[in-house]
This record gives C-alpha cells, sequence and structure tokens, in this order.
C-alpha cells in the first residue's frame, strides 16, 4: 500500500493540463483549458480542464474528476496502478509500508512468475518468427486462418516446438528456477524430477491481465492425436484464477469504455479475429462458462452486452444459465445469432470490416425475446414443456434489477408467450421476494426540534417509508457541495450578532446544527464526507476542497471532484429591487437555509408516515394510538410553520 505522505507528494507533483495534454488535444480558454472528450465521440469540445481546481469534466457525457480519476478511467487501470502511473512520470519515488516476511515472500514468489511468463512469451513469440519449424508449422496455421502478422505481433502469439522439453532447458538455462516452471504450468515434472515442455507442438495464445501482464497461456495443438487435448491451458496458480480472467480484455477495455458495449465471443481466434474486422471491443471466456468475476471485469467498463452466438442449437442452451449470471450482475444483455455454419472467426473473414459491424448492429436482439424463441420452439405444444420454459423465462425477469426495464419484458412475453400479464407479475414478484427475503431499512438518527421531544425524522418502520427517502439526497448532496466549497469560510448568523459571539466557519456551523438535531446523512458517502471533514478541521491546514478532491478512496474522491466541477451558478435572493448576490457572499443566509431545508423535508417524510399509521389505528379504532398519533401530528405541523415561517420564499439552491 502507498503510503500518504508518498501519495501527496504524487499529487503535487501532477500537473493535470499535462497530463490530460498526453491524450488530448487543450487550447487555452480564459484561466482553463478546452478540448474533444477522450471518452466519448464528438465535434465540439466539451472537455473541461481546470488547473487551478486540479479537475477535469466532460459536461457532454459527465466522465471528469481529478488527475488520478482521469487515468483511471483513460487508461483502465485501478486507483493505486494510476497513482504508480503518475509516479513514473513525475518520477516520484514510491515509498509503501514494510510487508512482513511472509508477504514479502508471496510477492517475490507472484513478481517472478510474472517475470518468466514475460520470458515464455517472447521465446514463444520468436519460435514463431524465426524457427524453420515455428514458420512451417505455427506461422503456416495463423496464416492459413488468414491472420495479418501485425495482429499476431498485437496479440503476442507465439509456437512450442514439438520436441521434448526445448523451452524447459533454455529457461533453465538463462537461471529461472525449476519451482517456478512447474508452479505456472509452463513445464511439467515426472518421477525423476525431470522437466519436459507443457505446450509442445501448439500454437500459444498469450493471457492477459487486465494491466498487459501476461497471466496465462493457452495451447492449441496442430497435429492431432488421439489422447492429447485440442485445447491445453494453464493451470491455478497464485497468480492465475481462471475465473477472474477474460481472453483479450487488456486489448479491448477501451474501445469497451468508448463505445459502451461489450461483445462476448467463445474462443481465441473469435477475439483475435474481431480485431483484425476493426472491431475492439470484444472479448472471449476461453471456452469456459461464465463465472461471476468475469461478469464483474466487464461490468467495470460498460453495463451493456451482446453475446455472440454461432447457431449451434446445444451451445446456446448450455449458455443460457451463464446469460441469467450477466442479468443478475445487472447487465443489459443482447444477443446476436451468426448465419448457420458461420463463427465470429469464420464470418469477419467473409466479409469487409463495415459489412460485419453493420451486420452486428443490424441483428442482435435482447436475450429475452432470444431466449423466449429458442424455448418455444422446443416446447411445441406441449403444455408441461410450456410450464417449464414459462418458469424459466420467469427466472431470467426476476433477476432484471430495473423496474421499468422487467415490467416490459412481462408485457412482451405475455404477448410470446400467449399467457397472462398478470401471472407472470405474480410469478416474478414470487421469485425476486424469495431472492431477497426481509429487507431491513436503515436505521437513522434524525433531529428534534428545540421547543418539543417529538422526533421530526422519518421512521423505518415500513418500505414506502424507505422509497420515499430518496427526497434526502439532494438536500444532503447540497450541505457537502458547501462544505467542499466554503467550508473554511466565516459567517455571521443571527444568533451569533445577536450575543456577541465570534464568527463560525460553515463546517463548524453544519456539524453544530445537524449534531444538536441528531441528524445524520442519509447517504453513506455524504455521511463519510461530512465526519471526515469535522474530524479534520482541527488541523490547521485543512482544506476540505483538496483534501476530499484527492482522497485516498476513489470513491470519495470522485464524487468530490464532481461536486467540485459543477458549473457555479447565482443563485437569486429577492430582494426588493430583486438584485443578484454571488453565492459566496450570502453565506450567512444561504447555509442557515440549506439546512432547514433538509429539516423542512425530514417533518415532511414524518407527517406522511404519521398519517398513515393513523388511518390503520383508525381502521382497528385503536382510541389510544390514535389519540397519541394526532398529538404527535399536531407537534410536527408546529414545527412545519416555525420551518416553512423562517424560510419563508424558500430557496433551494441546486447547481
Amino acid at each position: 500500500m502507498i503510503d500518504q505522505v508518498t501519495i501527496d507528494r504524487i499529487l503535487d507533483a501532477a500537473r493535470i493540463e499535462e497530463v490530460v495534454g498526453e491524450f488530448v488535444t487543450l487550447r487555452k480558454r480564459g484561466v482553463n483549458f478546452t478540448g474533444l472528450c477522450p471518452f466519448h465521440d464528438e465535434r465540439t469540445p466539451s472537455f473541461s480542464v481546470s488547473p487551478s481546481k486540479g479537475i477535469c469534466k466532460c459536461f457532454s457525457c459527465g466522465k471528469g474528476g481529478n488527475v488520478v480519476h482521469f487515468i483511471m478511467e483513460h487508461e483502465q487501470l485501478s486507483y493505486y496502478e494510476a497513482l504508480k502511473w503518475l509516479a513514473h512520470k513525475y518520477n516520484v519515488e514510491i515509498k509503501e509500508r514494510a510487508l512482513s516476511p511472509e508477504e514479502q515472500q508471496s510477492q517475490n514468489d507472484r513478481e517472478s512468475m510474472f517475470i518468466l511468463n514475460e520470458f515464455a512469451r517472447d521465446y514463444f513469440s520468436r519460435i514463431l518468427f524465426e524457427h524453420a519449424e515455428g514458420k512451417s508449422l505455427g506461422l503456416g496455421y495463423f496464416r492459413e486462418r488468414g491472420f495479418r502478422e501485425d495482429i499476431l505481433r498485437k496479440f503476442q502469439l507465439g509456437f512450442s516446438l514439438e520436441a521434448w522439453d526445448p523451452f524447459s532447458k533454455e529457461a533453465l538455462a538463462k537461471g529461472y528456477q525449476k519451482d517456478y516452471l512447474v508452479r505456472t504450468g509452463l513445464s511439467l515434472i515426472n518421477d525423476k524430477q525431470e522437466l519436459h515442455d507443457r505446450y509442445r507442438g501448439r500454437v500459444i495464445f498469450p493471457v492477459h491481465t487486465l494491466s498487459g501482464k501476461v497471466v496465462a497461456f493457452g495451447g492449441r495443438i496442430l497435429k492431432q492425436h488421439e489422447k492429447s487435448a485440442k485445447y491445453v491451458n494453464s493451470p491455478e496458480s497464485e497468480i492465475y484464477h481462471k475465473s477472474n480472467e477474460l481472453y483479450g480484455i487488456y486489448f479491448a477495455k477501451q474501445a469497451i469504455a468508448k463505445q459502451d458495449r461489450c461483445y462476448l465471443v467463445e474462443g481465441y481466434t473469435d477475439v483475435i479475429s474481431m480485431h483484425q474486422a476493426g472491431i475492439e471491443n470484444v472479448v472471449s471466456s476461453s471456452g469456459t462458462a461464465l463465472t461471476h468475476g468475469q461478469i464483474r471485469l466487464i461490468h467495470r467498463f460498460t453495463n451493456n452486452v451482446t453475446v455472440l452466438y454461432d447457431g449451434d442449437a446445444a451451445g446456446i442452451k448450455a449458455s443460457l444459465k451463464g446469460i441469467n449470471m450477466l442479468l443478475e450482475e445487472g447487465l443489459n444483455i443482447r444477443v446476436l445469432l451468426l448465419p448457420d455454419g458461420e463463427d465470429p472467426d469464420s464470418f469477419s473473414k467473409k466479409c469487409s470490416a463495415s459489412a460485419f459491424a453493420q451486420y452486428l448492429k443490424e441483428h442482435e436482439t435482447d436475450f429475452i425475446k432470444f431466449k423466449t424463441d429458442i424455448l418455444l420452439k422446443d416446447a411445441g405444444s406441449d403444455p408441461i414443456a410450456r410450464a417449464n420454459l414459462i418458469q424459466d423465462i420467469v427466472e431470467s425477469i426476476a433477476l432484471i434489477s430495473d423496474d421499468i426495464t422487467r415490467q416490459v419484458y412481462i408485457r412482451e412475453c405475455s404477448r410470446q408467450l400467449e399467457f397472462s400479464e398478470a401471472l407472470l407479475f405474480k410469478e416474478v414478484g414470487k421469485r425476486r421476494r424469495a431472492e431477497t427475503p426481509g429487507a431491513t431499512a436503515a436505521t437513522r438518527n434524525t433531529p428534534q426540534n428545540t421547543h418539543t421531544t417529538t422526533p421530526i425524522a422519518p421512521k423505518q418502520a415500513s418500505n414506502e417509508t424507505v422509497i420515499q427517502q430518496s427526497r434526502f439526497d439532494p438536500y444532503e448532496a447540497n450541505i457537502i457541495k458547501h462544505i467542499l466549497r466554503y467550508g473554511n469560510d466565516a459567517i455571521f448568523v443571527s444568533d451569533t450578532l445577536q450575543q456577541g459571539k465570534p464568527a463560525v466557519t460553515v463546517l463548524a456551523y453544519i456539524a453544530q446544527e445537524l449534531e444538536q438535531d441528531e441528524i445524520q446523512l442519509e447517504n453513506p458517502i455524504y455521511q463519510r464526507i461530512l465526519q471526515e471533514a469535522i474530524e479534520k478541521s482541527e488541523q490547521s491546514n485543512f482544506e476540505p476542497q483538496r483534501y476530499f478532491i484527492n482522497h485516498r478512496d476513489p470513491e470519495i474522491s470522485r464524487v468530490a471532484a464532481n461536486m467540485i466541477s459543477e458549473p457555479y451558478e447565482l443563485s437569486k435572493i429577492h430582494h426588493r429591487f430583486q438584485e443578484v448576490v454571488e453565492e459566496k457572499n450570502r453565506l450567512d443566509e444561504l447555509i442557515p437555509h440549506i439546512l432547514l431545508d433538509l429539516k423542512y423535508a425530514l417533518v415532511d417524510a414524518e407527517l406522511q408516515a404519521l398519517h398513515g399509521e393513523l388511518r390503520k389505528a383508525t381502521g382497528t379504532k385503536d382510541e389510544t394510538k390514535i389519540h397519541e398519533l394526532f398529538v404527535q401530528i399536531q407537534d410536527l405541523l408546529e414545527i412545519k410553520k416555525d420551518i416553512a415561517r423562517y424560510l419563508g420564499e424558500r430557496i433551494v439552491v441546486h447547481h
């Protein structure tokens, strides 16, 4: 882990206009820079870079953040990988915490295995392009398949000689340890402790991690033997877990993010062929069943997946379970069926790149309709088969998290299956309730009015109330925005002036008001920012804006950067002469208002909840409960009137 001192040095050294300028042509516009957004296609520049704030923002697609976020998004790196990228650019020495002996040994082992894999990759590539056998068999095979040399080199393809142990011998001669050769799976060892090569007589497909490291190999045999498998892959190891890797993700990640779609195919050559045809947003599960780890890897870059099928009915049915997993992870799934007898590899070679891309666009369909069509053909008129089909479709629809999308599919399937829409709704609802039993509402500490002991926070007794709480998010966001922008600015509120008290900071006033009324922000990110700001405010050099934009938690940092990057709009106070006052010059009035806006919403939500309880109590004629609820409602109505009276013409600032 990189220590905070080193992170600060990296952030101090990095200039966002220089970093962005490596990838985007920037033009000066006032104190900022603008250019074409690198994250989506556009003709009019909407990407803005602010050196003074240290942030960038596309006002069209919304992508942006600080310098670390830009590198994370553009290069598809993790937070710490992006920090290391910047450290390398600005020659900042990385200082990480000391590792235990066991951790150090594990790290050394992993690094040694990656280094060995790099050697193996280069060895196999050299054999393919320079050795007589490699050129004759390996290069001959690839050329017969129609692959260009630039594509072979891009994917770092290679060839392993058919002899017993030439690779193992060369690796040992170069000083690589026998133990690592066995642990990576590059070599096998017999009872006599002799090594021999795993991939003899095979063309080699290196498998890359997201950051481009070679984590494993796949080998396809060229001379088929009865006892030899067509493909041999690296075994699981300290560095390779096949359930977390996708073939081609390193070469596809930027195209997936930019086009907001991932094509999912079956094999190595399918990926390579589509790249050669100019379609780069494609990955493969390498012939294995999809896993949650692989799906989450795709989900890092897009919500949209198109699965390509080659028309093999048995293969399609076998893969339907994997597609259900895609739905379960919240992805939008479309399916494309290629012409009979074709796979992505063969079909991409029979038409031009533009024709192939056009075919993909015109022939993809949504997964639920596709699955229904497939199962309907099998079921025919058999009532039991049709009943099973409906249960199968219900299972898939129930996995869709978006309510509107789920409802649309239910209606479409009702029409397609000639089955009651109401019954489908009922069955889907039963499946969803079975999968997410008893969701418990989060607790919430809530404000108390200073004149009464009646709580004004919404109760958490029902699902209805939980849904209503989404109304608080704009008010909570407004509070956090003002802490980030003006947290250290001084304000004078009415009671401090009347009692001769000194001014307080915006942050101190907000913290005091929320604590006094026992309010915790419902949005967990906002609450974390608030709490950490309060804790850090004791430090003399604490600057909320800079601190949270460069926060080591990428989620907090991104939220802060987005809030700061939003345009500063003048908020109007309607005085007698309609004078417009700049926001920074009216904090004395504005900060109490934004807090009261939240309190007003809390009171309103609690009143709605109490009215709901009153209706139930009236139905059961529980006089004691009715009286108790009337008292609470009257107290809250008085509080609501007090807040409304103070707010007057309510001013809610949205940016």
